[in-house]
């Protein structure tokens, strides 16, 4: 707070100075309808007392010491900015104060929507009393105490269920008859915390830097859960190199324990894709508007079911969400499967199937950031353990949003070949960029344009 404090004070003192406020009016375009204006004395002390108080005011829940994302940080801090300048803005419209001089406004708002971001991020960063603070999540005790007496980490105490199920050797497995609970200081030299559910107060409280991970096997809701965790509070997780094998880590890591990557991308693709996501499928929304509206009459006309076809899907770290599509066969139920029966095909259904026009409700799902424009398809939640089967690496996929085309897709790589699928797809999240995402669309472009004539052709 005294920090914002003081940047908001400095921030209001240099964009009342009549020096800059003439070389803004001067030089940038929205500002040259303005008129320089700098204020002394009372009036200056009320627009400095009143900015400080709002500005402040704003930012209030950035306060209390949370772990975030940097890029969190940045989001949350610079719409707060944005909110304190419209609260000044309508403020000056009031005879309660003197109002504001819109171009010392201006130019305020504009050098805290830099100073306040970069200033809580590096707060964020800022170091504590300890190099470290770590701490072990996971349901194998085997593992747990591997890892305290493996690692040189600052481990501060691990979180485990009340009780795990164990063989009589003490190795977790799923069937068994008997369980055996772990006690608190169930492992030696190493306290135990509390359960999983106690994740994010610990986070939150201990100050956690890491989680390692040492879960007997990476389910879908325990330990891709604590990794949703641990990338919403913005805290690194790592695991044994032993068990790596389904989730995303750094390539080329050496020693026992290896980063997993929450975060595959730099701060700097994450905000160009999705601008990228945003500007793409807000204009093809709009561009594609009648063809929409022409598509639902002509599934209405048709009169085989609903316009649109819904089904879950898995995205990140294993959460899953609706996809929807417009519908392109006669309705069945409890049908996941990925072969078409020849009864359920009807002539408009093949169009929109063939041309990919199916997908174009999509768009939406892009807009609101369920999805992106490019990255690995969505899996049908429900065909996930068969795809898991024939492909170990399968959930290495869970640890990027999911897209409407990806590398798989311009490959001609189905669900009918999780292998190949799955090869193209990490090569893209291994490898991605914004225009490596731009040639990606355009080959994927140009796949529905030949798809569109070949159709035409054969009709």
């Amino acid at each position: 707070m005294t920090g914002a404090l003081l940047l908001t004070v400095g921030a209001v003192f240099v964009s009342n100075t009549p020096a800059l406020q003439e070389l803004a009016t001067a030089s940038v375009p929205l500002m040259s309808r303005f008129s320089p204006v700098s204020q002394n004395g009372v009036p200056f002390v009320q627009t400095l007392s009143l900015t400080a108080l709002v500005v402040l005011a704003s930012l209030l829940p950035l306060y209390r010491p949370r772990p975030r994302r940097s890029l969190d940080t940045v989001s949350i801090s610079l719409k707060r900015v944005v909110v304190a300048g419209l609260a000044l803005a309508t403020v000056g419209f009031f005879d309660w104060v003197s109002g504001i001089p819109r171009t010392t406004l201006l130019l305020t708002v504009s050098a805290l929507s830099v100073a306040i971001p970069a200033w809580f991020v590096w707060i964020h960063r800022w170091p504590h009393g300890d190099a470290e603070r770590v701490l072990i999540v996971g349901d194998d005790p085997n593992q747990i105490s591997t890892l305290s007496a493996e690692t040189s980490l600052p481990l501060l105490g691990y979180l485990s269920p009340t009780s795990v199920f164990a063989s009589g050797d003490g190795t977790a497995t799923e069937n068994v008859t008997a369980s055996k609970a772990i006690a608190d200081g169930g492992v030696e030299d190493l306290e135990r915390l509390g359960g999983l559910s106690r994740l994010e107060d610990a986070l939150v409280d201990l100050d956690i830097d890491t989680v390692v991970l040492a879960f007997h096997e990476p389910d879908r809701a325990e330990c891709f859960g604590v990794l949703d965790t641990c990338h919403e509070y913005g805290v690194t997780a790592k695991v044994h190199r032993e068990f790596a094998d389904t989730i995303l880590t750094e390539e080329d890591a050496v020693g026992t324990l290896a980063d997993v990557e929450l975060e595959p991308w730099n701060a700097q693709d994450y905000l160009f894709k999705r601008v990228f996501d945003i500007a793409f499928a807000g204009t093809a929304l709009v561009v594609l508007s009648p063809m929409i509206g022409l598509i639902i009459l002509a599934i209405n006309f048709e009169g085989e079911g609903p316009v649109f076809f819904n089904q879950e899907r898995t995205c990140l770290y294993g959460n899953t969400f609706t996809v929807r599509k417009f519908r392109t066969l006669k309705p069945v139920d409890d049908d996941v499967d990925l072969d078409i029966d020849q009864d359920r095909r009807t002539p408009l259904g093949e169009f929109l199937r063939t041309t990919h026009f199916d997908e174009i409700p999509q768009l939406w799902s892009i807009l609101v950031g369920d999805m992106s424009v490019v990255g690995p398809r969505p899996a049908i939640t429900e065909l996930e353990p068969e795809y898991e089967a024939e492909a170990d690496a399968w959930r290495q996929r869970w640890f990027v949003k999911p897209g409407l085309t990806g590398r798989a897709q311009i490959n001609d790589a189905t669900g009918h070949e999780p292998k190949k699928k799955l090869q193209h797809d990490l090569q893209y999240v291994r490898n991605q960029s914004f225009f490596y995402d731009l040639r990606i669309v355009v080959r994927q472009i140009s796949k529905v344009v030949a798809d569109l004539v070949s159709f035409g052709g054969s009709n």
